[in-house]
């Protein structure tokens, strides 16, 4: 009976082993490895897309996603924080099956690429994702541009191949700019769009290579495309060995390019100018209304453009040549309006304030024709320059017409 008994419980061992096996313990020859990505969604904050990596035993059957994009608006001081670009993002891990399922019931796509690490990798990226899945090592200091959710992703793969990944991608050009793929990913919400091509410095005009574009989960799925790695035999293969849309976008899909600013931006600053110019000769008081609409507009994108060089953590809004443009300078015109309502013309303050601004109108154009120019900001240059004009030629035209009304003595 005795050894009857070993039988079964050996048996019974044997059915329970694979219950109790585990990503966390399983052997890197039993380790499967995916980059998961997701499309993007309709919130502001998901029209980036997300991606995970995806650890499966193929014993167990086990598969859990390890992300690197949890936040919590309930944060002390999140919306602080923030403002000031000093956020904190967090690593979380999560079974694939609810994780996937949330995605497919948002309507966002799902694209699994499975990838051909070795069983030495495959384990050495399990461990330092458990062991970056700590408490203490979970948090990091989130970039939108170059410490996100992605490039986490990216650099543990990168990690754990040895460094492939950098040595290939970095050596090849990317196709656009972090401007260029702003605008094209927020296009579908034009208003915050512009918000932040307004806000953006050259540093988001500076040419990218393979490596730095892949911040976006579709640039690191479409780069890994082109990626080989050893095969162990003296040779080559393809890093992605397989790839599979578990689950089709049904959201509006991104255009492939960013839209062109430059002929609505310049259509709007030239229809705003126009009225402006015919406001001030037949409708002085609707002239100082729409003249004090642009310029309170106009010195608080100044003030918040000061205020994001100066006082925040986005370096990517750094030294933005828009504040020739829009400047606090804008706040000192508005007496100037109110005046030529009245038929007033301009104190010489007003004046001194006007041809200051009118200056850094055009430090911005020149700098903007001088070769090696980074920043891109010919779209409001293109606004913002006719109505500065239509302003001082309307001003003038008050203070001419002031002269003229003035007795001789």
């Amino acid at each position: 009976m005795r050894p009857i008994i070993a039988l079964l419980l050996a048996l019974i061992l044997l059915a329970i082993a694979p219950a109790h096996a585990s990503v966390a313990n399983a052997p890197g020859a039993n380790l499967e490895v995916a980059l998961v990505t997701y499309g993007p969604g309709d919130i502001y904050w998901e029209r980036f897309g997300h991606d995970a990596i995806e650890l499966r035993d193929s014993v167990s059957g086990e598969a859990i996603n390890f992300n690197y994009g949890v936040f919590d608006f309930n944060e002390k001081n999140f919306f602080l924080n923030f403002a000031r670009g000093r956020m904190r993002y967090l690593m979380d891990a999560e079974s694939t099956g609810p994780e996937e399922a949330w995605y497919v019931q948002a309507g966002r796509s799902i694209t699994r690429q499975r990838l051909a690490l070795t069983p030495e990798q495959a384990a050495a990226l399990r461990d330092f994702l458990f062991w970056n899945l700590r408490p203490e090592n979970a948090g990091y200091p989130y970039d939108y541009y170059v410490d996100n959710c992605t490039t986490r992703v990216r650099d543990a793969l990168d990690k754990a191949l040895g460094g492939i990944l950098k040595a290939r991608l970095a050596a090849q050009a990317g196709g656009m700019t972090y401007r260029q793929q702003t605008d094209r990913l927020m296009s579908a919400q034009p208003w915050l769009m512009l918000l932040l091509d307004l806000g953006l410095g050259p540093y988001a005009d500076q040419p990218m290579t393979a490596w730095s574009e892949s911040f976006l989960p579709d640039e690191l799925q479409a780069n890994l495309r082109g990626i080989r790695v050893p095969d162990g035999h003296g040779g080559t293969q393809p890093l992605v060995q397989g790839e599979e849309l578990l689950s089709p976008n049904r959201l509006p899909v991104p255009p492939a390019q960013a839209p062109d600013l430059r002929l609505p931006l310049g259509a709007a600053g030239l229809l705003l100018a126009i009225a402006l110019a015919l406001a001030a000769r037949r409708w002085r008081t609707g002239f100082a209304l729409l003249g004090t609409l642009y310029l309170v507009a106009a010195g608080l994108v100044g003030l918040l453009l000061l205020v994001l060089w100066t006082l925040t953590a986005h370096h990517s809004a750094w030294a933005n040549a828009n504040l020739l443009i829009f400047s606090p300078l804008a706040f000192l015109l508005l007496p100037a309006l109110w005046r030529a309502r009245r038929g007033l013309a301009p104190t010489r303050f007003a004046n001194a304030a006007l041809m200051l601004q009118l200056l850094a109108a055009l430090i911005a154009v020149l700098l903007h024709l001088l070769p090696g120019t980074v920043q891109q900001n010919q779209p409001w240059i293109l606004f913002a320059l006719p109505v500065w004009l239509a302003l001082a030629w309307s001003l003038r035209q008050t203070s001419c017409t002031t002269s003229d009304a003035t007795p001789s003595t």
